[in-house]
């Protein structure tokens, strides 16, 4: 009979109690990484009642395989484009939250008597939330459709990029075991410039490789090629000194822009819940039970301090962020818990030997009593949220009121702002994927060059000619090119005293291209050389070859937004005051459901806008989406409506579409909800509704007009647009850009 490896008898083990675990916790309706948890606990050395892993060693592999693609999966699902969407207000309240916390649990820490990194790791485990006990219970609760759910969202994407900088920072914490500022802060510039280099060199490549390749891909090759390019991105990432987590998640960031996502999110799938699952089962193998015992009062305290502390600063960081009493509440009282992302915190400071045996199995045991407290939690929102709103003083209610309203409002840009923007993105893109190709030449390709193309000097002038060759329409588009926007030609005509800054941008974007280039080519010649060298190429070469360069340099930067696709520019917009309160008004989608007793009728016989003060924006029919829809369109079965309401009218609206509490989830549509002011500039002043054909033009739907303090809800067509108006309009996001 032939030897079984030791491995193979210690896989069997672990999935065969993850199963029988994972099983009972989904028939007590509680979170599945639990079981995983509590099956490492019982196959673990600690505890011997059952089997025992033996090659334990192996096994973490296996674990470290895990996080890998636990990473992957969770980039696939993040999308910088996601990133741009969340919006300041997400970005805002996530920032404020996580740095909070990361003060607190350090705070907790110390007062526990706890070491200086068992501590500064604490406030990196309890600063992150869990994103699959949110949506669990959110799902749970039938809340995923309210407007709170959908800040939620965007705070939870803020916390895993937050995640992946903290990873990286502990790391480089950890190896110093030193607060050094400076060490501190030259790792962050390292990593946010490869960071960006990466980025930009993967959404360019990649995106257009599977294309090129696609008429020959099947989904096996897909798999293979996907998984191919995450490894390959964790070695990099980790030559270039970062964890192989972060390789990971850049690479399924990366991938989620491309046309394949969903495919191969679909087919990691289950490759990302068997390893994930050795990953869980592995934490809980490292848990002693009589650990926990030990430290039962540490772990309550910290569990209340996750509770207490997240609810407080996720609703203060809203509050300053505009947001209403009740939206701030329901979402601070949604993000208190801990999970998978503190779990791999934890594992990171076991891994580098740097925290205390009990620190992990305390992250355990609290994000185990956080998840249970969760569902409580979301319930006790609105009733806190009341209970607050009767304490309050009336003046402090009315500021909170003013406060939000007026950050909700549009802000308006300087011609300043403008200009500076547009001349520092040119700057820092371009400098960063010039100093990338000057690394990749100098470091990599001289040697190849002098050991196996051209020895001595010539060796040097290839790898300039090469390298010079590479960097030129980045060089042009840094220094040469033309910036005249329209802020900064109203700034060159307005006043004379602007020229002069302006004057100095331009020549500071010349002499920073006169230093990459003699950076260049000091290491490759001599510094007299390559200072002549340099403003000969930038005052001579490139003005002469402006043309061809530019033609290049278009269609780098056509390929690199096609793959991308286009992103919002900032809006430039008169300020408008306002001291209304804050609009409850949000996007959400419903399925209609084939017993739904809608279907068959007109928008006209429906009237949802005079039955329940909603309005229907658009409709996804199969692969038809009808923007805008006119009152004789049909609802039909597995019609999908874009919905613009407050949250009660859609609680009320969502009995009629979804009789059979069908499962929704809240996405960011093409349609979106936009505020316009009516100012001199404004096509339609001076005209009715219906004879601006604003419907025609944007695909869009005015649903409220604010002027002079008031606010008309669902205008009538022949209502005129007059000046000072500020407009609300539902519908496709690029058509109303149009009219901006």
């Amino acid at each position: 009979m032939s030897h079984v490896p030791q491995l193979i008898i210690d896989l069997a083990l672990i999935l065969g109690a993850a199963g029988v675990t994972t099983l009972l916790f989904k028939v007590l309706k509680q979170p599945l990484v639990l079981g995983y948890i509590l099956a490492g606990v019982l196959v673990g050395p600690n505890f011997s009642l059952f089997p025992t892993i033996t090659d334990i060693e192996t096994i973490r592999i296996w674990a470290d395989i895990g996080v890998i693609f636990l990473l992957f999966g969770l980039g696939l699902e993040f999308s910088f484009k996601k990133l741009v969407e969340v919006g300041g207000t997400s970005s805002i309240t996530g920032i404020f939250e996580v740095g909070a916390m990361l003060l607190l649990g350090y705070g907790t820490g110390k007062l526990l008597g706890w070491s200086r990194m068992d501590s500064l790791f604490l406030g990196g485990i309890i600063a992150i939330s869990s994103t699959t006990i949110i949506i669990r219970a959110f799902e749970e609760l039938n809340v995923k459709s309210q407007k709170f759910a959908g800040l939620v969202f965007g705070i939870l994407v803020i916390e895993d990029l937050v995640a992946i900088l903290l990873l990286v920072l502990l790391s480089t914490l950890a190896a110093s075991q030193q607060f050094a500022g400076m060490q501190l802060l030259t790792s962050i510039l390292k990593l946010a410039f490869f960071l960006t280099v990466w980025f930009l060199a993967g959404i360019y490549l990649i995106p257009t490789f599977l294309r090129k390749i696609r008429k020959h891909m099947t989904d096996e090759m897909l798999l293979v090629i996907s998984i191919a390019l995450c490894l390959l991105m964790v070695v990099l990432v980790t030559e270039a000194g970062f964890s192989a987590a972060l390789g990971a998640f850049v690479m399924g960031s990366i991938l989620s822009e491309t046309i394949f996502v969903e495919k191969i999110e679909h087919m990691m799938q289950p490759v990302k819940n068997l390893f994930g699952a050795v990953f869980f089962v592995s934490v809980g193998m490292l848990i002693d039970y009589h650990m926990l015992i030990e430290h039962a009062g540490p772990i309550m305290l910290i569990a209340g301090v996750v509770i207490v502390g997240k609810s407080l600063n996720v609703t203060l960081g809203a509050l300053i962020s505009g947001q209403p009493l009740k939206q701030a509440v329901q979402t601070g009282m949604s993000l208190t818990q801990i999970g998978e992302f503190s779990f791999i915190i934890a594992t990171l400071g076991l891994t580098l030997k740097v925290t205390s045996d009990f620190l992990y199995p305390v992250a355990v045991a609290v994000s185990a009593v956080t998840t249970f407290t969760t569902p409580y939690m979301i319930r006790l929102a609105e009733p806190v949220c009341h209970q607050i709103d009767k304490w309050l003083p009336t003046r402090w209610r009315a500021f909170l009121n003013s406060y939000s309203s007026g950050t909700q409002t549009i802000t308006h840009i300087s011609d300043w702002q403008g200009v500076l923007k547009n001349f520092a993105q040119i700057i820092i893109l371009n400098t960063v994927v010039i100093v990338g190709i000057i690394l990749l030449t100098t470091y990599f390709l001289t040697d190849v060059i002098k050991t196996k193309l051209v020895a001595n000097s010539w060796g040097n002038v290839v790898t300039a000619f090469i390298a010079l060759t590479l960097m030129l329409p980045f060089l042009w588009a840094l220094s040469v090119r033309r910036i005249r926007t329209h802020s900064y030609n109203a700034l060159w005509s307005n006043r004379i005293f602007n020229r002069g800054p302006l004057v100095a941008l331009e020549a500071g974007r010349v002499i920073i291209g006169i230093v990459l280039v003699g950076f260049l080519l000091d290491q490759l010649f001599s510094p007299l050389i390559a200072f002549v060298s340099a403003i000969l190429l930038i005052g001579v070469v490139l003005p002469l070859f402006t043309q061809r360069l530019q033609q290049t340099y278009a269609r780098i930067e056509k390929r690199f937004l096609y793959n991308l696709t286009a992103k919002s520019q900032p809006e430039e917009l008169a300020p408008v005051k306002s001291q209304l309160l804050p609009w409850d008004a949000h996007l959400t989608q419903f399925e209609i459901s084939p017993d739904s007793q809608i279907i068959g009728q007109t928008l006209t016989e429906l009237a949802f806008r005079e039955r329940y003060g909603v309005n229907v924006a658009q409709i996804e029919r199969g692969s038809r989406v009808i923007l805008a829809p006119r009152g004789n369109e049909h609802v039909y079965p597995a019609d999908t409506l874009t919905v613009v309401g407050t949250d009660a009218q859609l609680k009320q609206f969502r009995t009629v579409v979804e009789p059979l509490q069908n499962n929704q989830t809240v996405v960011v549509p093409d349609v979106t909800l936009k505020q316009l002011v009516v100012d001199n500039k404004f096509p339609f002043l001076g005209k009715s509704i219906r004879e601006s054909l604003i419907r025609e033009k944007t695909k869009g739907i005015v649903i409220g007009i604010e002027r002079n303090g008031n606010r008309i809800i669902n205008p009538d067509p022949s209502t005129v647009f007059e000046n000072g108006d500020l407009i609300w309009l539902a519908g496709e996001k690029h058509e109303i850009k149009s009219i901006e």
